[in-house]
């Protein structure tokens, strides 16, 4: 395709994605008490009422719970509709693969979408309740804990969205060993690197600094970066395969061209390079 055929490729995938977030960020307006809600439960369930007493959001400022309305509903619009939006960025990238290639695009698209969501279901449920624990530790008769609503959405958001990215790690490598980039022998030889720049990893993305919350990030990483050697191993060997196949039927090719030229030679035939001839 011409340079501006791409560029109005991206504009058309880029508008449909845009549609679709504006879609799923009016429904998710609509619901954002309901869901700010449900993002309180982790750090209710830490709360401990007998020390701290009862449990109360509070905000500082006059517009703050309506920003924290549009907040949610932006966030929230961005995991409602993120199927449709690495599905919109799949279609965009498969032009340039093979027919076989692009019939995995929806695939990826589908399991891009679970693996980011998945990855803010893991943190909602297993990582948040523990940090949540750990940070109202610290809260005694001398300091009160007082949450306040921007700052609290603010923790949760990041660290669902950093878990939802890291879960993407097994598309990423996989994607990565399909086209040849990387091979599960290179990745279990980097594999002790990985559980360093993990825990570095961790301490970036985690936006508090404990060592509860980088823990249970690194840990999934490590998991994650191991199941991916196993999915890369498995599309490395098929891949192998192939292009074992495809020597063998060149070598062929090439052995009856071999045998072919000695035939006229033997019947005392001239031979004419083909490559010469053009």
């Amino acid at each position: 395709m011409p340079f501006l055929s791409h560029l109005r490729e991206l504009r058309d995938r880029v508008r449909n994605a845009a549609l679709f977030f504006v879609a799923a960020f009016v429904v998710c307006f609509i619901f954002n008490d309901e869901i700010f809600k449900w993002l309180e439960m982790p750090m209710k369930n830490a709360w401990d009422p007998v020390k701290m007493g009862e449990f109360k959001v509070v905000y500082t400022t006059l517009t703050e719970p309506f920003w924290v309305g549009m907040s949610i509903a932006l966030w929230a619009g961005v995991f409602v509709a993120s199927p449709f939006i690495f599905y919109q960025l799949w279609k965009f990238i498969a032009p340039g693969l093979y027919k076989k290639e692009r019939r995995i695009t929806v695939g990826f698209a589908v399991f891009s979408a679970v693996f980011f969501t998945g990855g803010a279901v893991f943190c909602y449920y297993f990582v948040l309740p523990n940090l949540y624990e750990f940070l109202l530790s610290y809260s005694d008769n001398e300091q009160k804990a007082m949450i306040a609503m921007q700052g609290y959405l603010d923790l949760t958001r990041d660290m669902m969205l950093a878990f939802g990215a890291v879960f993407e790690l097994p598309l990423l490598i996989t994607f990565l060993a399909m086209v040849g980039l990387v091979t599960h022998r290179g990745l279990w030889k980097f594999n002790r690197w990985f559980v360093v720049i993990a825990f570095v990893v961790g301490a970036i993305l985690t936006p508090s600094p404990d060592v509860v919350s980088q823990i249970m990030m690194a840990g999934p990483m490590i998991l994650l970066y191991n199941m991916s050697i196993l999915m890369a191993w498995r599309v490395t060997l098929r891949r192998e395969a192939r292009d074992k196949i495809l020597r063998a039927q060149e070598a062929i090719e090439d052995e009856k061209e071999r045998e072919r030229i000695r035939a006229k030679r033997a019947r005392g035939e001239k031979i004419v390079d083909e490559d010469e001839d053009e």
